[in-house]
C-alpha cells in the first residue's frame, strides 16, 4: 500500500467502520500522530491519505491484516 488516493481512503474507512461511523471518526477522532488533528483536518491540510488511514488503524486497534482493506474483485 504505497499510495492511497482520497477515494481509496474513504472506501477503506467505510468498509472498516461503516459509512456513517467513518464520517464521525474522520471529524471527531483526534490523532496524536497527526499533530492532534482529526482526519478531516489532516486531509484539508494536505496530509497523505495513507498516513491518515494508518494513524486511524493504530488508534482504533484495527488488526494489521485489515490495514490493506478487503479484497475487491477487478471489474470485467
Amino acid at each position: 500500500m504505497d499510495d492511497v488516493r482520497l477515494s481509496d481512503f474513504w472506501r477503506l474507512m467505510d468498509d472498516e467502520f461503516g459509512a456513517g461511523y467513518s464520517r464521525v471518526l474522520a471529524s471527531e477522532l483526534v490523532l496524536a500522530d497527526l499533530g492532534g488533528k482529526s482526519a478531516e483536518e489532516a486531509l484539508s491540510s494536505g496530509t497523505e491519505p495513507r498516513r491518515i488511514w494508518l494513524a486511524i488503524c493504530e488508534k482504533q486497534d484495527v488488526p494489521p491484516e485489515r490495514w490493506l482493506g478487503r479484497d475487491v474483485a477487478p471489474r470485467k
